[in-house]
């Protein structure tokens, strides 16, 4: 490391160590004291607690509802993955087009990736209410009838996916957006040289020089998607029927309203567990190294 030898220096890595130290300890201390949860039996956070040891881990285990419920965060995680990332393609690409009010639309892509979630949650009862809602009087009219957006299972996994890609594919879409910028145009005037069609172009240039800018994608909304909660409970509350109840929701549910602290703790550990295994993954089959290399 460089010898800092300004005061502005030493005061810029004094911020940086604070900033590092706060974020670590805002991270590493909910993680810990989870753990530590986990290992006792308490019906409350002040109750007293009995050391159990790993019987809460082997109790979750053995139940079927937490593999269900790991199943519904997997699933629902990739799908929106998937739609995410080809929507958030196919977006950037056509903003990437010489049009007019270019900037404009631009900016205005990204306002859905801007709004709490508690309004997109309430934008989206209101358009699927059973008897006012938007969506509910146009599928009617077309003679559907009035679907039971949130009493069918499958149906309450369509909305919370819908509503999950409609307000986070703007990200991907600006992240994809901004890859773009950095790929040379002569690149494609060569190809084009070449007699290169469209689609050709797009699968030997732009998906090659995508990659990198996919492989973050990928990771950052897996462990975001994976993870997510407030868009589900506040929309369906992991129903009908636990229908979309995935792991973060199940810890949830077992320590603040079924009073199993220690069961809800080690449903949370084993999502976080779940979480660190994915990003070992991860960075075993695309390092750093090879990223600065590229670079």
């Amino acid at each position: 490391m460089k010898d800092f030898r300004t005061a502005s220096d030493k005061w810029l890595l004094a911020a940086f160590v604070a900033c590092v130290g706060v974020t670590l300890v805002l991270i590493l201390v909910p993680v810990v004291h989870a753990m530590f949860l986990s290992l006792f039996k308490s019906q409350s956070f002040v109750s007293d607690r009995s050391w159990v040891g790993l019987a809460n881990y082997a109790q979750v285990l053995s139940e079927p509802a937490f593999w269900r419920a790991f199943g519904i965060g997997v699933s629902f995680a990739a799908i929106t993955i998937v739609l995410q990332v080809v929507l958030g393609i196919l977006f950037a690409l056509l903003l990437d087009q010489p049009f007019f009010g270019r900037p404009v639309i631009r900016g205005l892509t990204i306002l859905p990736y801007l709004l709490p979630t508690v309004v997109v949650a309430v934008a989206f009862q209101w358009l699927l209410d059973g008897s006012l809602g938007l969506l509910t009087i146009w599928a009617e009219r077309i003679g559907i009838g009035r679907p039971a957006w949130f009493e069918n299972p499958v149906m309450a996994m369509g909305v919370v996916v819908m509503a999950s890609v409609w307000t986070w594919t703007p990200f991907v879409t600006v992240s994809f957006l901004a890859a773009l910028q950095t790929v040379p145009k002569s690149l494609y005037e060569a190809a084009r040289v070449d007699c290169a069609g469209p689609w050709a172009r797009f699968w030997h240039i732009t998906i090659p020089m995508l990659t990198p800018m996919l492989m973050v994608i990928v990771l950052l909304r897996s462990i975001w998607m994976f993870n997510k909660f407030d868009i589900i409970w506040l929309l369906t509350k992991g129903g009908p029927l636990s229908a979309t109840e995935h792991l973060p929701i199940m810890a949830y549910r077992r320590a603040f309203m079924q009073f199993d602290v220690g069961g809800g703790a080690a449903v949370a550990t084993l999502s976080f567990a779940v979480l660190s295994i994915l990003i070992l993954v991860y960075f075993h089959f695309y390092p750093l190294e090879e990223k600065e290399a590229r670079g």
